[in-house]
C-alpha cells in the first residue's frame, strides 16, 4: 500500500493500491441528486479522478477548484471528478457556493467503494486520502498519485499532462 500522513502523522489506507497499467477497479458513488454513480457511467471516455479528505478545507477547495478550471483545455471527451466522503447535499452547496461547473463532485459517504477499490480510504478517520487518477477510455489506468502527506496539493501539471497525452 502507499504510505501518506495526515498532518504529518501515519494513517491507515485500506484497500487496494492502484498502479499504472492496471485495469480501473469499479465503484458506487452518489451524484448530488444521490443517483448512483459507477465507472460504466464515463466509458469511453478519460477520466481524471481527483480524490479529496473534504471540500470545506482550503487545499481540497483549491484542487477543486484548479482542476475545473483546467476543464476547459481538455475537451468534451474528458469527465473530471472530484471524489470525497462529504455529503452529496453539502457538495452540492459548496459546489453552487464556488461556481464549479465543470467538475463532477461524488461523494463516497455511503459505502466507501470508491475509497476501498482505490486504497485512499484513511481507516482512522473515515476521509479518504488526497490522490489523482487518470483512467483511459478502455478503463486503463494512466496516471497514479497518492499525495504523501494528505494535506499537501497533487501534482495538477503531471495530472493534466497525463490526460492530454490520452486527448
Amino acid at each position: 500500500m502507499a504510505q501518506v500522513t495526515f498532518k504529518n502523522g501515519p494513517v491507515t489506507l485500506v484497500g487496494n493500491e492502484v498502479k499504472v497499467g492496471d485495469q480501473a477497479p469499479d465503484f458506487t458513488v452518489l451524484a448530488n441528486d444521490l443517483s448512483p454513480v459507477t465507472l460504466k457511467d464515463s466509458e469511453g471516455k478519460i477520466r481524471l479522478f481527483s480524490v479529496v479528505p473534504s471540500l470545506d478545507t482550503g487545499v481540497c477547495d483549491a484542487q477543486t477548484r484548479r482542476f475545473n478550471e483546467e476543464a476547459a483545455n481538455l475537451g468534451d471527451n474528458v469527465v473530471i471528478y472530484t471524489v470525497s466522503v462529504d455529503l452529496p447535499f453539502a457538495q452540492k452547496r459548496w459546489c453552487g457556493a464556488a461556481g464549479i461547473d465543470a467538475v463532477q463532485t461524488v461523494s463516497d459517504h455511503r459505502d466507501l467503494s470508491f475509497g476501498e477499490a482505490y486504497g485512499v480510504y484513511i481507516q482512522e478517520l473515515r476521509l479518504l486520502t488526497r490522490a489523482v487518477f487518470v483512467v483511459d477510455a478502455n478503463n486503463k489506468v494512466t496516471y497514479v498519485e497518492y499525495v504523501p502527506e494528505a494535506t499537501d496539493h497533487p501534482n495538477y501539471e503531471a495530472a493534466v499532462a497525463a490526460v492530454k497525452a490520452l486527448a
